[in-house]
């Protein structure tokens, strides 16, 4: 799960002519295409030229013929009230070059299907190939992680983890997302977060502050004429549904990583058909998602790294008891805040940063990631020296990367339709107190990654979904769940409650990793691609092997 604050995202959507004038040039291309229409139904088809008459004739056969008479993606095709076009590929966040034999296009779909003549949006898309010459009839499709997160940019996450090995993967933008249309991003909000380096993480006039921020990306959301109601879970696994009809895929595979196990979760509730099997990775069960689970991830999280580090000697005996030292600092610097100046890479001027307790257990969260250097900047923090943690933690906020690339609009759907109507501010502040019965109260009123999430979403303002969003998955269909002992992100037993109602799932903790298995271990990588060629059967057998991280350990 990604802090909705700090994650990637996008540049704002492309101006657009104002709905109520039409240029002029546009309105004689409109006359001509609606004569030659009118044309059209008087003649038939003969009087179509040769060209739109093969056209004509290539989407009628795709409508009744196997998708494997054709390359995925490469037919026109209307299915309900979405369209596949094919056409350029997607832009993508970072510059990259281009995928060798990738078929791209883009689907259209309601905005809001509760609407029957409201407006439509784009969504891109980008089917990979698989690597061998003959690969299994049945796809998979990617579902990014976020919420917010934009699926074309995490193509090389996948393919680094060669999970097109022997089967095209299918990447679409989730609705508002970098390479969709409309691209509901606020750099505001991302700058706010950077400027915000110096301020006091916790503090009240921070939360309004952000909460600014937050309202006037609303209206700007609002102003480009979004329905900001539209952007959220539910619409999006109907946007995939229409997605395979619309690509006439008779069955696919699902792989969703972070918030798209949240997604996955909801699509094989809602849409069940055609899917042949789901790998899910790094799980939040859209039962439990929001803040208190987020307390108990960062409870899992942080205590599987610093069991490790106990357990082996060298750590032990040049960190002991690192837990009550982390904790003891939490309500140390939230008592009293350090502030210092560093210099981050991309980034020329010194920047002032203020770690208060709530900024320490931030940092963790997203540290886990680089497990090996925790215990090290923890006491060094513990003897006055604070630098290797705020340099780590200037770093996210300032890297180009953290600008303009979220959506926020759907993030902002996801969590105020979805996430805080179930879930009042005192059981967020409750379960933080259960997981961290040390932490001042200031510190728990703010689950990690979603600082001010109630005040967000009174300013944001939309209607609750319906209650059935909160509902448990139960399924039949093969399950690969995925999740790591160092996730402080979405905790590792959510994997096993999941996994509870997925009467045909294999569940798998893999020991050592942080959020989203998948990208950092070739274990993971390893049984997922084992996954999708037997799912009843994957091999795991490559855990046993697996060692803890090496900790660096200061003179």
């Amino acid at each position: 799960m990604v802090e909705q604050h700090t994650g990637p995202g996008g540049p704002p959507p492309r101006r657009r002519p104002h709905r109520g004038h039409t240029p002029r040039r546009r309105q004689g291309a409109r006359t001509t295409a609606a004569l030659a229409a009118a044309a059209l139904l008087v003649a038939g088809p003969a009087a179509l030229p040769a060209r739109a008459q093969a056209a004509a004739r290539a989407e009628a056969a795709a409508r009744t013929q196997p998708a494997a008479r054709a390359p995925l993606g490469t037919l026109a095709r209307t299915a309900g009230h979405a369209r596949f076009e094919p056409g350029p590929c997607p832009r993508t966040a970072d510059p990259a070059p281009p995928i060798e034999g990738a078929r791209c296009g883009t689907l259209t779909v309601p905005e809001n299907r509760s609407r029957h003549d409201g407006r439509t949006i784009t969504l891109g898309v980008e089917i990979v190939p698989a690597a061998t010459h003959r690969p299994a009839p049945d796809p998979i499709v990617w579902f990014a992680g976020g919420p917010g997160d934009d699926a074309v940019s995490e193509i090389r996450l996948a393919l680094d983890g060669g999970l097109n090995r022997d089967r095209d993967v299918i990447f679409m933008s989730q609705r508002g997302t970098y390479s969709a249309d409309p691209a509901l991003t606020c750099p505001n909000v991302d700058r706010f977060n950077a400027d915000a380096l110096g301020l006091v993480y916790g503090a009240p006039s921070t939360g309004r502050l952000h909460v600014e921020q937050t309202r006037a990306c609303r209206d700007q959301l609002a102003d480009l004429g979004a329905d900001l109601a539209a952007y959220d879970t539910t619409e999006s696994a109907a946007d995939y549904a229409d997605l395979r009809e619309a690509l006439c895929i008779e069955q696919w595979n699902v792989f969703g990583i972070s918030y798209g196990t949240d997604l996955a979760l909801l699509y094989l509730r809602d849409h069940p058909q055609g899917i042949r099997s789901v790998g899910i990775d790094g799980v939040l069960p859209p039962s439990l998602a929001g803040g208190a689970v987020t307390w108990k991830a960062a409870r899992e999280g942080f205590d599987g790294i610093f069991r490790a580090c106990a357990q082996q000697s060298a750590c032990n005996d040049r960190y002991p008891d690192l837990k009550a030292t982390f904790e003891r600092l939490v309500g140390e610097l939230e008592a009293h805040p350090v502030t210092t100046t560093v210099t981050v890479p991309d980034h020329p001027d010194p920047v002032e940063v203020v770690l208060d307790g709530g900024v320490l257990v931030n940092w963790l969260t997203y540290a886990s990631h680089l497990a090996a250097g925790v215990p090290r900047s923890i006491d060094e923090l513990a003897h006055g020296n604070p630098q290797r943690i705020a340099e780590q933690w200037a770093g996210g906020k300032l890297s180009p990367q953290a600008v303009g690339r979220l959506s926020h609009g759907l993030a902002f759907g996801v969590f105020c339709r979805e996430w805080t109507p179930f879930e009042s501010e005192a059981q967020v502040t409750e379960a933080g107190r259960r997981a961290f019965p040390s932490f001042p109260d200031s510190v728990l009123a703010n689950a990690p990654g979603l600082a001010w999430l109630h005040d967000d979403c009174r300013a944001w303002d939309v209607p609750a979904a319906p209650p059935s969003v909160r509902d448990v998955t139960r399924s039949d269909i093969p399950a690969l769940v995925l999740s790591g002992g160092f996730d402080a992100q979405t905790a590792p037993s959510s994997g096993p409650y999941a996994a509870a109602t997925l009467s045909r799932s294999t569940e798998v903790t893999v020991p050592y990793v942080a959020h989203v298995v998948f990208a950092d271990s070739p274990c993971a990588q390893s049984i997922t691609r084992s996954f999708f060629d037997t799912p009843a059967a994957p091999d795991t057998g490559c855990l046993a092997g697996l060692q803890p991280p090496e900790f660096e350990t200061a003179p």
